[in-house]
């Protein structure tokens, strides 16, 4: 009978040993938020032009961004307080000047590391040409943003897509239209002349409104051939910009406020409208 004490000791210690060796279940925002994120799109998720120098910044994108005390509270932050698996897996495969062709090539990259959730904001570069006759056809544009959302969506394990829809360019010319410094910046940067240029008509740029409904319709469609995949219903497109929301280095990529409430209104649109 005195075995049976030091029997007991024994089993106890080999339980013990068996709990703590086995993997740490997930928390709860683990197991929903996602460990990695990737971004896709053009100079919009680069942060472009956002605030005191000239080009890519992309510590300050709505996607991404990681930069402290900027006021823009990216998707990767937002995440990061919600589960801090995802600290440092925020990559940018966004390229400024990227047009709609290029979102394949994109999404292979972020494939290749395997993120959780990634977002997309690409089309504003095929509406944004010399002319009328060089805005990229509806029909290519869609067969790119299918190919790449397939691409996401056999890549292993299948992460969480969010697709934006393109922010209104007639609304930005309409919101600055009588500003002489963004009207100035637009002419020596030949920025969107298909929409911007002083001598279009309205007959040309309702031309470029019906393209990017065409656009953001297909954006809208491709999306939801995939159950991963997530579209904001046209919140950002529906979005009417301030003068506070665009950079005064061109008067055509958002500030640093204006990637705080692109952040605002895709976070809604991604995460929290159900």
């Amino acid at each position: 009978m005195r075995t049976l004490p030091r029997y007991l000791s024994v089993l106890l210690l080999l339980i013990l040993v068996t709990l703590a060796a086995a993997p740490t279940p997930q928390t709860a925002a683990e197991a929903v938020y996602p460990r990695s994120m990737a971004a896709l799109g053009d100079s919009l998720s680069q942060a472009n032009n956002a605030c005191c120098r000239p080009g890519d910044q992309p510590a300050q994108s709505w996607s991404t961004g990681d930069g402290p005390g900027d006021g823009v509270a990216s998707h990767y932050e937002r995440l990061l307080q919600l589960g801090p698996a995802i600290r440092g897996n925020n990559a940018n495969h966004s390229v400024s000047g990227a047009k709609a062709s290029d979102l394949p090539r994109q999404a292979a990259a972020a494939a290749g590391h395997r993120p959780e959730y990634v977002t997309v904001l690409m089309g504003a570069n095929d509406l944004c040409t010399s002319s009328l006759e060089t805005m990229t056809p509806v029909e290519d544009f869609r067969a790119s943003v299918t190919q790449a959302l397939e691409i996401l969506d056999r890549t292993e394990p299948r992460p969480r897509v969010f697709v934006s829809s393109i922010p209104s360019l007639y609304q930005l010319w309409h919101v600055l239209r009588e500003d002489p410094a963004a009207q100035s910046a637009w002419s020596a940067s030949g920025a969107c002349q298909s929409m911007l240029a002083v001598s279009a008509s309205e007959e040309a740029r309702q031309e470029v409104v019906r393209r990017q409904e065409a656009f953001n319709a297909a954006l809208a469609q491709s999306c939801a051939q995939y159950t991963s995949c997530r579209h904001d219903g046209g919140a950002l497109y529906a979005h009417v910009p301030s003068p506070e929301d665009m950079s005064i280095l061109d008067y055509f990529h958002p500030s640093l406020r204006g990637q705080s409430t692109l952040a605002d209104i895709t976070w809604t649109e991604a995460w929290e409208a159900r």
